[in-house]
């Protein structure tokens, strides 16, 4: 196996834990708290990371990388709600789809450059845009993915604290 062949093979690897540790954190939360907010300023819930995460995956490596001008609204990917099922079946989407573009990405490069043109709110890191590689692409995806995995165990955390101080104080009833 060659040293490229060895760095797409550990890209999709390592972005599949941190996928498998969504889902995880998602289904243990079921609908009602993956969409709760913890009581803190600026907090996000489960559901909205996750969602993010999706958006992330498709600008940095479906739109930029293999050239596919995915839409995005990135601001609105932070209000989403719904399901826990529709969103594990969103992420298991994105999952497959970010394999192909590691490959497109490694072997090809970059595919579309102009994105800042092409996709409203696309990214808070727009400059970059002109000088990225496809391989600094790919890393920014696996940092966003595995700093948002961190953000969701805090998050569950927080709510099911939150969820059993509520039970204590009802007398165990939730």
């Amino acid at each position: 196996m060659s040293s490229g062949d060895r760095l797409t093979q550990a890209l999709v690897d390592v972005c599949a834990e941190c996928f498998d540790a969504m889902a995880t954190i998602l289904t243990a939360l079921g609908d009602d708290l993956a969409n709760r907010r913890p009581d803190l300023p600026s907090a996000n819930s489960c559901y909205a990371i996750v969602n993010h995460c999706i958006g992330v995956v498709d600008y940095w490596a479906g739109s930029f990388i293999a050239g596919q001008r995915i839409p995005r609204d990135r601001d609105g990917e932070f209000r989403a709600t719904g399901t826990v099922e529709e969103l594990l079946t969103r992420l298991s989407a994105a999952r497959a789809r970010f394999g192909e573009w590691v490959v497109v990405g490694l072997t090809e490069g970059v595919g579309d450059r102009n994105l800042a043109d092409g996709i409203r709110g696309g990214s808070t890191r727009a400059a970059v845009l002109a000088t990225a590689t496809a391989e600094w692409a790919l890393l920014h995806v696996l940092h966003d993915l595995a700093q948002h995995v961190g953000q969701m165990e805090l998050t569950r955390d927080i709510l099911l604290d939150e969820q059993d101080r509520r039970r204590d104080k009802s007398g165990g009833q939730s």
